[in-house]
């Protein structure tokens, strides 16, 4: 397994803070507070597990970007190792304790079943085979890296940094470690709820990047709805392919709202079941299962075997 330590590189390291002077109640003069040691970037293998699943590597992140450490999970394809000259298409998935792993979801045993469902649809030669990278959150810090913008209330809009995080850090690993096709048009990002509206926003801001956009149940209410003008707005259309989607036992205003996102859609020129599918399903609710059950339609319009 790869192991990339970048401690000798300054090109994503934070900037210091001032220096405080304290009072020493043992001394007449004051003293200076040592500097703190400035965050660097190092990804390395995470410890093995004795009944570790097949082709999921698992690394330890401590990015120069944002403070906390995470786990990054790479799922690789069964024809990963059967043809070394092949390169592969890339899913990038927030929240990645609860795609693969029970024991380690938020909800324990509830996941979204992504390496066995993009196995099976790969057998069933529904989609291509693709690579999968789930990103860990930050437990407590979530919200803020998973918002755009900041709310007056409930603070939030580390957005912009997080996708420095997978863009500046993580995608380059990847691509350097694995056999990636790296172009935005073979590079996919999702998520749901709240990581649904991140991925909205860095597939809107950096198209160059990702090309590909899976959106489940996106928490468009964040901050009296701001994603939807910020879309409204951009110049261009980007050559983005959308998966947009909604339950409708999560609430008649998050239906409301992800239907309002729809029409922006095809207003700015999407095409539906050409680059943008949307479905809303019936009686479904806000959880893992859930997204679970509709994660292989998702794989065939973004991914679907040519």
């Amino acid at each position: 397994m790869p192991t990339t330590d970048f401690s000798q590189s300054n090109q994503f390291l934070s900037s210091s803070q001032p220096l405080q002077l304290i009072a020493d109640p043992y001394a007449e003069t004051a003293v200076s507070e040592p500097e703190p040691e400035p965050l660097r970037l190092s990804i390395q293998p995470a410890a093995e597990e004795t009944d570790a699943m097949p082709r999921l590597e698992r690394y330890t992140m401590q990015s120069a970007i944002l403070p906390d450490a995470r786990e990054v999970a790479v799922y690789l394809p069964t024809a990963y190792a059967r043809e070394p000259e092949r390169r592969f298409p890339v899913f990038y998935l927030h929240d990645g304790q609860n795609l693969f792993d029970g024991r380690k979801s938020y909800m324990a045993g509830h996941t979204w079943r992504a390496g066995e469902t993009a196995d099976r649809e790969t057998s069933a030669n529904s989609i291509e085979p693709i690579i999968l990278v789930g990103i860990a959150n930050a437990g407590l810090h979530r919200l803020d890296e998973y918002t755009p913008t900041r709310d007056a209330k409930m603070g939030g809009g580390e957005g912009s940094r997080y996708g420095r995080l997978l863009i500046e850090e993580l995608k380059p690993f990847i691509d350097k470690h694995y056999r990636t096709r790296p172009q935005p048009s073979e590079t996919a990002l999702g998520g749901s709820s709240l990581g649904g509206l991140i991925s909205l926003y860095l597939g809107f801001t950096r198209p160059d990047i990702f090309g590909r956009l899976a959106i489940l149940s996106p928490s468009i209410w964040w901050n009296q709805r701001s994603i939807l003008p910020l879309l409204a707005e951009t110049a261009t259309k980007p050559e983005l392919k959308i998966w947009l989607d909604i339950g409708t036992a999560e609430g008649s205003r998050h239906v409301r709202d992800t239907d309002r996102l729809h029409r922006l859609l095809l207003e700015r020129g999407w095409k539906d079941e050409v680059d943008l599918r949307y479905r809303r399903y019936p009686n479904a609710v806000h959880n893992e299962d859930a997204w679970a059950d509709r994660f292989d339609e998702v794989l065939q319009f973004l991914f679907p075997r040519l």
